[in-house]
């Protein structure tokens, strides 16, 4: 039994898939270059448990996460199928009629870190898009762009830019370089007991070949049965469908109707009557899927639904038309660190795959885990109790700024839309905001955390490309500063035809890329 002093030196990992492996990957790198092997990883995964894959769309946090492992982008991009992602596109969100849509972008308004351009663009709102007016990537994604040119360094971009990935392939890459290069212990065994009492640390998991394998932290990554913080320590899940109504999935691959498709340069997400549809865009397939509320609508239906979709788009549904079902529970556990057992990926909970929150949920968990590692047991409760302070706060901003989708839809077709927009389903902390921006555009100073997983960036681009009014007061300041952001509109619109002119289209990059890889990091 460790003593309260006990060094940390073994990290243990029940579970694989994405969330796993980038957990391993990103524990490992840390302790990977000191003089010793001051941490062990050992990631212990069931042979019978494929990856779930509901999202293939990541966060530009994912380049700083693929660098930091030492993965080469070109090798990412070539195994795991990926293309770029500049952003989501939603279309029929907000009246569902035939030229409803508008997107949220990665790249920041111009001048963000020090200059808030939204009030000025709402002088001009009835002339140009809020993203057209401060960003170039909305002419990018469409037009089909890439984010860079074959010459721009791994990781560089001209425009800022995310993945869409195999989530099984991405998984298997991340296994062979963790095992191969970082050194993490790989244990293929079924888990069949978690030794230590629920009030009382975790001592070691029983696994069925391997016997007892012990540690000092144990990773919950077991995904919505979350075997060790669920069900060993019984930490209580706070359900969140009251408010996110979503807790169903139909998903499946669609080939391109030809090799020479293009690529979309963002995730589509399209509007239904008791969801919306994701269609993710690959080097090599499609990845279509319909979440929706199992309250608004029943399965026969969303089948149709999908299928009917797939026609439109240009796809070719298989027959027999047979969709993998997701059924999950929207919402989170109450804490995610409990002695010294930590859940990461869906064992901590799942909202629904809308702005692809889960893979940047495991990112910035396995940092943080990472980063301030606790030396011993004394200070485990410590670094425990700033860390579950961090991610609930995280959990409540990201189910605001999802909520927010549906409360400024206008639709009015589907119980669904008009549900959504009913106050007992809207939190308070979003009402307030709400009221707040009603008389000032979102801004830095609303969100307190410094590594905010939605910034006022993207609060911004969701209410104006929905139609939401603010009427700020006019004052001093903002007439002084009115001419910069004239020059900064004006600039945005020079960089972007600039850029425009000089992009390959994401097919052509991915092709050119397939055949000679990008250059280095280090290259100038």
């Amino acid at each position: 039994m460790p003593m309260e002093n006990d060094v940390i030196e073994n990290i243990v990992i029940v579970g694989g898939g994405s969330a796993g492996w980038v957990a391993a990957g990103v524990i490992a790198s840390e302790f990977v270059d000191s003089d010793h092997k001051a941490v062990s990883v050992t990631l212990v995964e069931s042979p019978d448990v494929k990856t779930i894959g509901v999202g293939e769309g990541t966060w530009p946090t994912m380049r700083t996460t693929l660098q930091k492992i030492g993965l080469a982008e070109t090798e990412f991009l070539k195994e795991c199928a990926a293309s770029f992602k500049q952003g989501t596109k939603f279309i029929g969100w907000v009246t569902g009629d035939d030229d409803d849509s508008y997107y949220h972008p990665f790249t920041a308004p111009a001048g963000y870190a020090g200059f808030n351009l939204a009030p000025y663009w709402l002088e001009q709102k009835d002339r140009v898009s809020f993203v057209n007016a401060v960003s170039v990537q909305g002419h990018l994604c469409d037009r089909g762009l890439a984010p860079k040119q074959h010459s721009t360094p791994e990781y560089a971009a001209v425009a800022n830019y995310a993945y869409h990935l195999d989530a099984g392939k991405f998984a298997e890459l991340l296994k062979r370089h963790c095992t191969a290069k970082l050194g993490v212990r790989h244990v293929l065994d079924h888990v069949t007991c978690i030794n230590g009492g629920p009030d009382q640390n975790i001592q070691s998991v029983s696994t069925k070949n391997h016997g007892d394998i012990g540690g000092d932290i144990f990773i919950d990554c077991t995904g919505f049965g979350s075997m060790l913080l669920g069900k060993h320590f019984g930490i209580p899940y706070c359900e969140k469908k009251s408010i996110l109504f979503n807790d169903s999935a139909l998903a499946m691959q669609i080939d391109y109707t030809e090799h020479s498709s293009p690529i979309a340069s963002q995730t589509l997400s399209t509007a239904q009557s008791a969801g919306w549809i994701w269609d993710i865009g690959l080097t090599t397939r499609r990845g279509i899927g319909y979440t929706y509320s199992s309250e608004h609508t029943n399965d026969d239906d969303a089948i149709e639904s999908l299928r009917s979709y797939i026609l439109q788009s240009g796809g070719m549904p298989a027959e027999p038309f047979e969709p993998r079902k997701i059924v999950f529970r929207p919402g989170h556990r109450e804490k995610f660190w409990h002695r010294n057992c930590v859940a990461v990926g869906m064992s901590a909970g799942f909202l629904e795959p809308l702005e692809a929150s889960a893979l940047v949920l495991v990112e910035l968990a396995a940092k943080m885990i990472s980063e301030e590692l606790p030396a011993n047991h004394r200070v485990m409760e410590i670094v425990a109790k700033r860390y579950n302070e961090k991610f609930l706060y995280r959990w409540d901003r990201i189910i605001d700024f999802l909520k927010l989708h549906y409360v400024l839809s206008r639709r009015t077709d589907s119980d669904f839309w008009i549900d959504n927009r009913r106050d007992e389903s809207i939190p308070d902390s979003l009402q307030e905001l709400l009221a707040l921006w009603k008389y000032q555009s979102p801004g830095h100073r609303d969100f307190s955390q410094i590594e905010e997983v939605f910034s006022a960036a993207s609060y911004q681009y969701i209410l104006y490309g929905m139609g939401f009014e603010t009427t700020p007061r006019s004052n001093a300041r903002q007439a002084r500063n009115a001419g910069k952001a004239q020059q900064l509109f004006i600039e945005n619109m020079k960089n972007a035809n600039k850029i425009m002119a000089n992009l390959p289209t994401n097919r052509e990059l991915l092709n050119q890329i397939g055949q000679s890889g990008l250059p280095t990091a280090n290259v100038g």
